[in-house]
């Protein structure tokens, strides 16, 4: 982030996907949590409107989103959320996130990793929208570079999401809680 644009914990951010072609996608209100070695945190709670054009959703739990530093998961947005539905982690592939100003931008490129909420958070763990995927890198012209890099960051993501290896590993609670510390209701 630019020093000089940076948002500090607690303050109002927007988060604005959008899909290849700049064809709008999700775009909700949420507060910056923080910083850590991992990267970016960026908080939702419950009751936050998710909207895109044709869809929406109000959030029935708590849910961080992190913006990663490391560059192994950059072409990555994880979303951790608090236990109550039925996945606990989900994952879109997408271009590096950009902050401009207080707004944080991506574009999705369909492909998620998700970790179901099974008990004990032993959930199936999967990629999903593959089918997806496969249409829209031809249909909208996904350049090579771009297919490789999202292919490869699903991968990396699956693999890292099965082995619990941080920021997968329970790092996302204390944002959670932070978030919760946040929420006045």
């Amino acid at each position: 982030m630019t020093p000089d644009v940076s948002p500090a914990p607690g303050d109002a951010v927007r988060l604005e996907m959008t899909k290849w072609g700049d064809r709008p996608h999700w775009e909700l209100d949420a507060i910056f949590l923080g910083s850590d070695d991992h990267g970016d945190w960026i908080g939702a709670p419950a009751g936050t409107l998710n909207a895109r054009p044709g869809a929406r959703f109000v959030s029935e739990v708590d849910a961080v989103t992190l913006v990663p530093r490391a560059e192994h998961l950059a072409w990555c947005l994880p979303t951790f959320q608090a236990p109550g539905i039925w996945c606990t982690v989900y994952v879109d592939v997408a271009t590096p996130a950009a902050w401009d100003g207080r707004v944080l931008r991506s574009v999705d490129l369909d492909l998620d990793v998700i970790h179901g909420a099974g008990h004990g958070g032993r959930g199936r763990i999967w990629v999903d929208d593959e089918d997806e995927f496969a249409d829209h890198r031809v249909r909208f012209g996904y350049p090579d570079d771009v297919v490789a890099a999202a292919v490869a960051s699903a991968e990396r993501v699956l693999a890292e999401v099965t082995a619990g290896l941080a920021p997968f590993d329970g790092t996302a609670d204390a944002w959670l809680a932070r978030l919760a510390a946040l929420d006045p209701t």
